[in-house]
C-alpha cells in the first residue's frame, strides 16, 4: 500500500452495535489515500471480530485487538502508529458523509496555517433518525473559535475532527487527567499554537443515546470542562499550567490549592452544578448531591423550580420533592 495522506484513528470499546455503519462510512469515502486504525479497548462483545472480518477483506484496516487502557490511552497509541501526517478522528457509532475527508483534507492543504480543522454536525438516533439540534453550530474560523472559547460554546466535535499529527505531538497529545473531556483540553492547549475551524458543512451524523459516554459521564465531563477552561485561563495569562503534569484530576475542594487562587473551587462548583441541570443522567446520578449541596452551601436558585420540574419528566419525583424542600427553606430564610 503506498504511504496514506491520512490515518483514521478509531476506538471501540463494547461498539459492535453500530460498529459495522461506522466502518462502512469511513471505507465508503470518495477519497481512498488512507490507513485505518482500529483500537479494540478490551471489548466483551463481538467488536474485535467484526473489525477483523473487516480488516481481512480491506488491507488498509489495522485492526489492533488487546486488553482495556481506556480511551485516552487508545487515542495516543494511534497518534504514535500512525503513518500519515493528517489524523481523522471517527467513533464506532457515528457516521461521516462520503465526501468528509476530500473535503478536509482540500482546506488542510489550502490552509498551512490550520493545524485542526472539524465540521458541523448532524444529530440521529439509535436507529439512524435525524433529531432536531438545538444550540449553536460550531465555530468556523479560529477568531470565532477563540471567541467560542470566551463564551464557554461549542469548539470542535471530535469524532468529525482531522488534525495535523506532528502539532498534536508537539503538545503531548491527549492528556489523561482529563478523561471524557480530552478533546477539549487538546483544543485549548493547540488554540495556543496554531488555527482551527470548522467546514461549515454536516460532514458526520452524530449519534445521541443514552448509553453513550457522554451521557453515562455527564458529571466528570463538566467537572473536567470548567477545569481545562481554568488551565485555559493561566496559560493565557502567562502562568504556569498545573494541570499539565497530572494523571488525575484532584477533588474539587483541593483545587484552590492546585491552582494557588482561592474561589476556584467554587466557580468551579458553581458552574458544573448550573451545567448538570439539564442532564438527566447527572440528576439521576451523582450530579444531584452535587447540586443540592452548592445550594446549601449558599449557591443560586434562580431557575431551580424549572429544574424540579425536570426531575419529574426524568422520572424522579422523590428527588424533585427533595429539591424543591430545600428551594422553600432558603427561601423563608
Amino acid at each position: 500500500m503506498p504511504e496514506p495522506a491520512i490515518t483514521v484513528a478509531m476506538s471501540v470499546f463494547n461498539g459492535a452495535r453500530f460498529l459495522p455503519e461506522a466502518i462502512e462510512s469511513v471505507l465508503g469515502q470518495d477519497f481512498g489515500g488512507f490507513e485505518f486504525l482500529i483500537v479494540d479497548d478490551g471489548s466483551t462483545d463481538s467488536s474485535p471480530d467484526i473489525m477483523q472480518d473487516y480488516a481481512s477483506k480491506d488491507a488498509r484496516i489495522r485492526a489492533i485487538v488487546r486488553e482495556n487502557r481506556g480511551l485516552v490511552a487508545s487515542l495516543n497509541e494511534m497518534i504514535d502508529l500512525a503513518q500519515a501526517p493528517l489524523i481523522a478522528r471517527m467513533d464506532a457509532d457515528d457516521i461521516c458523509r462520503s465526501d468528509r475527508f476530500t473535503q478536509q483534507l482540500c482546506f488542510l492543504n489550502d490552509h498551512p496555517d490550520y493545524g485542526v480543522v472539524g465540521s458541523w454536525s448532524e444529530d440521529i438516533g439509535v436507529r439512524g433518525e435525524r433529531l432536531i439540534r438545538t444550540g449553536a453550530d460550531h465555530p468556523v474560523t479560529h477568531e470565532e473559535f477563540l471567541s467560542s472559547i470566551e463564551t464557554g460554546g461549542p469548539l470542535i466535535c471530535h469524532p468529525a475532527a482531522m488534525y495535523r499529527r506532528d502539532i498534536v505531538r508537539s503538545v503531548g497529545g491527549y492528556h489523561a487527567a482529563f478523561l471524557h473531556c480530552e478533546d477539549l483540553d487538546l483544543w485549548l492547549r493547540l488554540s495556543s499554537v496554531t488555527r482551527l475551524g470548522n467546514i461549515p458543512e454536516r460532514l458526520l451524523k452524530y449519534r445521541r443515546y443514552p448509553a453513550q459516554v457522554s451521557s453515562r459521564h455527564a458529571m466528570e465531563q463538566k467537572i473536567g470542562t470548567a477545569v481545562a477552561q481554568a488551565a485555559w485561563r493561566e496559560r493565557r495569562a502567562g502562568r504556569p499550567d498545573p494541570t499539565a503534569d497530572l494523571i488525575r484530576l484532584p477533588p474539587v475542594d483541593e483545587l484552590d490549592t492546585l491552582f494557588g487562587r482561592a474561589g476556584l473551587a467554587w466557580a468551579v462548583r458553581e458552574q458544573v452544578a448550573l451545567g448538570l441541570v439539564y442532564s438527566p443522567a447527572a440528576l439521576r446520578g451523582d450530579g444531584f448531591d452535587l447540586l443540592v449541596s452548592y445550594l446549601k452551601d449558599g449557591g443560586r436558585c434562580e431557575g431551580m423550580w424549572r429544574t424540579v420540574a425536570r426531575l419529574v419528566r426524568f422520572g424522579e419525583p422523590l428527588r424533585a420533592v427533595q429539591l424543591a424542600r430545600l428551594l422553600l427553606r432558603s427561601t423563608r430564610a
